[in-house]
């Protein structure tokens, strides 16, 4: 039996992947408790780690995401001592992006899991330079569970409009503010919270925080941007530099509404993106005007289908399933 700890959070990446488990029939550690304060959450998780004790049993798996903020070696501890293994699927290293751990405190934690499921070869590479000894899997991409369907419009635009969604504060993305001699052939659609902009430039339209539901009803473009920090020429401060090395939700975002993306030619997600030609990468965002007044509409429309495939693996599961051994399709990778 496959056993899971139900995260309860408002982060959709790791809901996503608590809803998949539910689905694929995993038992649910957790009780169902009244509130959701944070000490109910966790009276609920500190629950879910004592019941390993008492539902575990030898040749069982234990599925768990990585933070898990209290008791993580606990939970790997109590399995291993019912004969269970355990599978961890990473989301963020603290020991890289926010410094709180140095690699030998994370890998030392992360050592008490049988598989480590990862980001991309690049974290992979990262953990295991870092003396990370067990095995390894690479997610490639999370996947975007949602309901609501893109819907249909007629692509390119001209001139060509590009989406960014995300947090939009100067202090996080301040190259949003910067980009009047950068869009002589494209237009921005922001969504999200924090634009400080005066909406005195008609080139950028600003949509304001959306549910995800409606937001994926009403988001309509033909790029969506994967950029963080304060430069035009490259991504910048702790967001950027972990472009490095994760795979950021929002590329999944954009895949799922069927826009293919821009991302920085540094990024980890470069490479999968090109593989399955689904977007480009870019340098700098000063490049942006040559690359796309040279793009074909032919080129253009290989991308746009190639990413609304890719849209129907992310809303129904494929990647996840595939990681944690659900599925064995090798389609995408």
């Amino acid at each position: 039996m496959k056993h899971y700890i139900e995260v309860r959070t408002v982060n959709k990446a790791k809901t996503d992947i608590d809803e998949l488990f539910s689905r694929w029939g995993c038992h649910n550690l957790s009780p169902r408790i009244n509130g959701s304060s944070a000490v109910a959450r966790f009276a609920a998780k500190l629950t879910g780690v004592i019941r390993i004790l008492t539902c575990a049993h030898k040749g069982d798996t234990l599925l768990l995401q990585y933070p898990m903020k209290k008791f993580y070696y606990t939970a790997c501890t109590f399995a291993h001592w019912k004969g269970a293994s355990v599978k961890t699927v990473v989301h963020d290293l603290g020991a890289f992006r926010r410094h709180k751990l140095t690699p030998e405190q994370e890998n030392k934690r992360l050592s008490k899991t049988d598989v480590l499921i990862v980001h991309n070869e690049t974290m992979e590479k990262w953990v295991v330079g870092h003396g990370f000894n067990g095995q390894t899997v690479c997610l490639h991409i999370f996947d975007y569970l949602i309901d609501e369907k893109p819907h249909d419009y007629a692509v390119p635009h001209s001139p060509w409009r590009i989406v960014y969604a995300g947090g939009l504060y100067k202090w996080r993305n301040a190259y949003l503010y910067n980009l009047q001699d950068c869009m002589a052939e494209w237009r921005l659609d922001l969504y999200g919270p924090g634009y400080e902009g005066d909406g005195s430039d008609d080139r950028i339209a600003y949509h304001g925080k959306l549910p995800e539901e409606k937001l994926m009803r009403d988001v309509e473009g033909d790029f969506g941007l994967v950029w963080d920090g304060g430069s035009l020429d490259e991504c910048t401060g702790d967001w950027g530099e972990y472009l490095k090395i994760n795979n950021p939700h929002k590329t999944s975002f954009y895949l799922s509404a069927g826009l293919p993306v821009i991302v920085w030619r540094k990024a980890a997600m470069k490479d999968f993106v090109e593989k399955n030609n689904i977007g480009f990468s870019i340098d700098s965002i000063r490049d942006l005007d040559g690359r796309l007044k040279n793009m074909t509409k032919d080129e253009y429309n290989a991308m746009r289908d190639n990413a609304r495939r890719m849209g129907t693996l992310l809303r129904e599961g494929h990647f996840t399933a595939k990681a944690f051994g659900f599925s064995s399709n090798d389609d995408c990778e």
